[in-house]
């Protein structure tokens, strides 16, 4: 069969060509600037058929190229191979960066194109600047990719819910005070919310117009005195939940009529907006008499920050999907032994057959990686029909997967033996887990963010030459997106901004070691910062784990862990035994109790 992509590069040069454009690029972003895409949106994998989560494409008339990072070099290898599209790889030395790149290859009197809907303000400031020092322009008026995509998706229809305050805890009035407050403080008359998790967050409402992220497509426009827009389409949202909305002072527009709105604000108006949250056609509707004040969304700050209430939630959560967990392994393992023939996708359906039987369950939080041997070694792989593992009783097998409940959000990370396993998986393992101890058991001081701990993670593997190339941890929403900012833990990034971690923030903990062609690890559990003590120093911090599921030992070699991390294992599968044992029994219960024995 003839291979699609060629032909849409030919197609996309030659509107390049008639609007005088010597290079356009396609990030992977839409109007709301999200992680994961609605198939409209989604024109960076149309054009290149690269379907990882991140990457960026960028065509001239000479040259195509995807820029990814190391999570999917081997992925983008597989599926560029044929396209006429080289994998440029991000963060590798002596490699340029797409912009880089950009700069070096480009004329004076040369013009870019980027979508409009696809660029946020921040994002344009930065490249324009770089154009400009070889002379070169930036044009955000012309969706190239969409003059050539005739069969582009349509926009998602979802219906939109309410998460019940049973669950919410706080309502959306109170919420919407919080930020009133932030705004008047800052001198905002109205303040623009263009991200997806803040607008659920802030409304107490969710969709499902994105894979895995039960979010819906919208814009919110708050007033500092007054109503809140909510730009959304009507048909989404039953005549029950517009009433209630509009109880709360929330009113509906179309989807489309946002940057109406914003054009109809006057010389008197204030506007804040997140200049990393919306895009730059969105912006640009706003009258250039109107001050604008850029600076971060107060919501995002705010929905980091779990309640005590939500933790309660997420607590019991986490006990159903570790209970979950535990019968899905159980029942994969005795499938092994008796002999069934089982490949990852099994590992997939067991999973969800299992979260399904769970009560407020609504569906994961992403696409289950169920990586066998080598295939673990991907750290975003992902099994098809087409491409896929048969289990064989040896060697590791590597699974992270996650739910969406209407308590919580959840993300673990296991590495099974499902047999024989080699000494250097058996080192590997445990360094890996030496990491995630480590910074499970750290104390830190009020302020400290998480580029500062990233190091914990990382030293028993650099110890012996050896490291990971993504970051250690990265926060995760209630019922909402399973990456969620604004913190994370991952190393120091040059002018990156260090957001310091707070009591009631929910990150991952997840350190890995990759061998391409052999095997990979990554352990994961969720855990919160908590206050642990006051000292003449200050105030000092501390995760409490949250995640509820035995870590395999025999995949790990005991010796190398010292009593301090034997006692930490031994005293989290005690708490594990103990929470999941009321939901379970009889094969189940065994399992449990055989995987939490004492070392």
């Amino acid at each position: 069969m003839t291979h699609p992509i060629p032909s849409r590069l030919a197609a996309l040069r030659q509107v390049m060509a008639a609007r005088n454009v010597a290079a356009c690029l396609i990030p992977t972003a839409d109007p709301h600037l999200s992680e994961y895409l609605p198939g409209h949106w989604a024109a960076r994998e149309w054009l290149s058929g690269f379907t990882g989560s991140a990457g960026t494409l960028l065509v001239t008339a000479e040259h195509a190229g995807l820029w990814t990072d190391s999570r999917y070099f081997a992925q983008g290898e597989q599926q560029l191979a044929g396209s006429g599209i080289a994998l440029m790889k991000q963060k590798v030395a002596h490699a340029p960066e797409h912009l880089l790149w950009l700069q070096q290859h480009l004329h004076a009197g040369d013009a870019v194109a980027i979508a409009g809907d696809s660029l946020s303000v921040a994002s344009r400031q930065q490249i324009a600047r770089l154009l400009g020092e070889v002379g070169a322009t930036l044009r955000t008026d012309l969706d190239l990719p969409a003059a050539i995509w005739t069969d582009r998706p349509a926009l998602p229809c979802a219906p939109v819910v309410e998460h019940a305050l049973s669950w919410a805890h706080t309502p959306r009035a109170d919420k919407l005070a919080r930020v009133r407050t932030v705004m008047r403080k800052l001198g905002a008359t109205h303040h623009l919310v263009s991200s997806l998790d803040d607008i659920a967050w802030l409304t107490n409402l969710r969709g499902s117009d994105v894979e895995c992220n039960p979010v819906f497509l919208a814009h919110l426009l708050v007033e500092a005195e007054g109503r809140a827009t909510l730009f959304a389409e009507r048909g989404k949202l039953g005549d029950t939940l517009v009433a209630a909305l509009a109880a709360d002072g929330i009113h509906l527009a179309d989807y489309a009529a946002v940057t109406d709105a914003l054009a109809e604000l006057g010389a008197d108006d204030v506007l804040l907006l997140d200049p990393g949250k919306v895009v730059c056609a969105v912006a640009d509707a706003v009258p250039a008499t109107v001050r604008r004040i850029e600076a971060a969304n107060p919501s995002t700050a705010m929905k980091a920050r779990k309640s005590a209430a939500e933790l309660d939630h997420i607590r019991e959560t986490m006990r159903r999907d570790g209970a979950a967990l535990v019968r899905a392994f159980r029942r994969l393992e005795d499938r092994l032994a008796a002999g069934m023939t089982q490949t990852e996708l099994d590992v997939d359906a067991l999973l969800r057959e299992e979260r399904s039987a769970q009560p407020d369950f609504i569906g994961e939080s992403f696409a289950t990686i169920a990586g066998y041997q080598a295939n673990g070694a991907l750290p975003h792989y992902r099994a098809t029909p087409e491409h896929h593992s048969a289990l064989v009783r040896k060697g590791l097998l590597l699974v992270d997967s996650g739910g969406q409940y209407l308590g919580g959000t959840t993300d673990i990370t296991r590495v099974l033996a499902l047999g024989e396993t080699t000494a250097e998986q058996r080192r590997d393992a445990t360094l890996v887990m030496k990491g995630l101890i480590a910074l499970s058991r750290a104390r830190f001081p009020k302020g400290a963010s998480g580029p500062q701990l990233d190091a914990l993670a990382r030293a028993p593997l650099w110890a012996v030459g050896m490291d990971y190339g993504h970051g250690t941890g990265h926060g995760v929403g209630y019922f909402l997106n399973v990456h969620e900012g604004p913190q994370g833990i991952r190393p120091p990034v040059s002018g990156g901004a260090l957001v310091a971690l707070e009591p009631g923030m929910v990150t991952s903990i997840e350190p890995g070691l990759y061998k391409p062609g052999r095997h990979g690890i990554r352990h994961e559990n969720l855990a919160v910062v908590v206050e642990a003590e006051q000292t003449e120093f200050g105030d000092y911090y501390a995760f409490e784990t949250l995640t509820l599921c035995p870590f395999d030992r025999r995949a790990l070699e005991p010796h190398l862990l010292n009593p301090e991390e034997r006692a930490w294992l031994d005293d989290y599968h005690a708490g594990v035994r103990a929470a999941l044992s009321p939901l379970l029994e009889d094969a189940d219960l065994a399992w449990l109790e055989r995987h939490c024995a004492p070392m």
